[in-house]
């Protein structure tokens, strides 16, 4: 009677042991090894990483790198827009911590220095975000055409954008920042930000498991990160497709 209960603790202590290797093998396996918190923090080298590829020149303003398979897709939404008269120019691509760091402290201690620091925090969020909370620290995500929202409000301009809407999630392409009406929270509409979903939902999910406040941090004006609850309200203040 004791051999057969011992066997069957035994059983019992094997089988959960089982269901923990599992579930530790499905949350390492449910990301891509190339993720990492320096990935997502951009605190890497995307030009000299070999999944990252240069924009060609013909379609973009300058120098600009995203990941392969984004830049595969772009290129054959692209396509399929010229068939309608529709071109699209990449204006903003990958952007590494430093140089969204470059921006955000242009914004603090120049464009909007005279402002009360939160204040000045806040008004720089309305269309830029705090170095290691980017989207564009990802190589998943382009600004197209134009970083004006009247801009695609008429002519020319609401053309392109009326194709995006109807077109773009036909090759993985959705509008990140829409527009505030409906309670989204974080920056404000940005007609011309698009992201690639198949890709950039991933990357979200790994931020929001692996990144905490204390991360967010080595530039002017960090220590307001909690403040302005900038994970909840604009790291995920996002297109409620992409979070789906």
């Amino acid at each position: 009677m004791t051999s057969f209960s011992n066997c069957k603790k035994q059983k019992e202590k094997i089988a959960a042991n089982l269901v923990t290797i599992k579930a530790e093998t499905d949350t390492i396996s449910k990301f891509p090894n190339y993720l990492t918190k320096e990935y997502v923090l951009g605190l890497f080298d995307y030009i000299k990483n070999d999944d990252f590829v240069m924009i060609p020149k013909e379609i973009s303003n300058k120098k600009i790198y995203l990941r392969k398979e984004v830049l595969t897709a772009f290129l054959a939404m692209k396509n399929a827009a010229e068939k309608e008269n529709i071109t699209f120019t990449v204006i903003s691509g990958t952007r590494n911590f430093e140089h969204q760091k470059n921006i955000w402290n242009y914004k603090w201690n120049k464009k909007y220095k005279k402002l009360p620091p939160l204040e000045r925090a806040k008004r720089i969020l309305e269309f830029s975000g705090m170095p290691s909370t980017s989207r564009h620290h990802w190589g998943t995500d382009i600004d197209i055409n134009s970083l004006s929202n009247s801009y695609f409000s008429f002519r020319k301009g609401l053309k392109e954008y009326n194709w995006l809407l109807k077109n773009a999630s036909k090759f993985g392409f959705y509008q990140v920042y829409t527009s505030k009406e409906k309670g989204r929270t974080g920056y404000n509409e940005e007609k011309w930000h698009w992201s690639y979903a198949p890709l950039s939902k991933i990357y979200l999910e790994f931020y929001n498991e692996n990144i905490s406040i204390k991360d967010i941090t080595n530039f002017e004006g960090f220590e307001f990160a909690q403040q302005l609850n900038i994970i909840a309200d604009y790291v995920n203040g996002i297109n409620m497709d992409l979070l789906k």
